[in-house]
């Protein structure tokens, strides 16, 4: 087993500015705005059959003082199962078919990941 040294010298004051404006900054108000852009995104890109899907998009943030993380929620459920992900991943039929899942989820929200990236490194930087 071998371990590596690591040691620093020098002044911890751009650390600790740093650290602080993450503190400072308004990261929740950001989110949610992100986070509706999100809803937003999902439903445009859903599969649109009666419109209930792509109309049932929500979203929660939590936060537990140190870090914030948002939920997107589809809340159209049929016969227990949730049709959003029915859609995202394929499903059974009654009679035995197999209906493909189609991904409309990941390429409709990671624009929504790059620009939250974006937006909170700049609120970091700037604050």
């Amino acid at each position: 087993m071998s371990y590596a040294l690591i040691s620093s010298s020098g002044s911890t004051k751009n650390t600790q500015e740093f650290l602080e404006a993450i503190a400072k900054a308004n990261l929740f108000e950001t989110l949610a705005i992100f986070a509706q852009a999100g809803v937003d995104a999902l439903a445009s890109a859903t599969p649109v059959d009666t419109g209930l899907t792509a109309s049932s998009w929500g979203y929660e943030i939590e936060s537990d003082g140190s870090s914030f993380s948002i939920r997107w929620t589809n809340n159209h459920i049929d016969d227990g199962a949730n049709v959003a992900i029915l859609l995202q991943y394929g499903h059974g039929t009654g009679t035995g078919g197999y209906v493909s899942g189609q991904d409309y989820i990941n390429p409709a929200i990671q624009p929504i990941f790059d620009q939250i990236a974006e937006e909170v490194w700049k609120k970091v930087v700037l604050a």
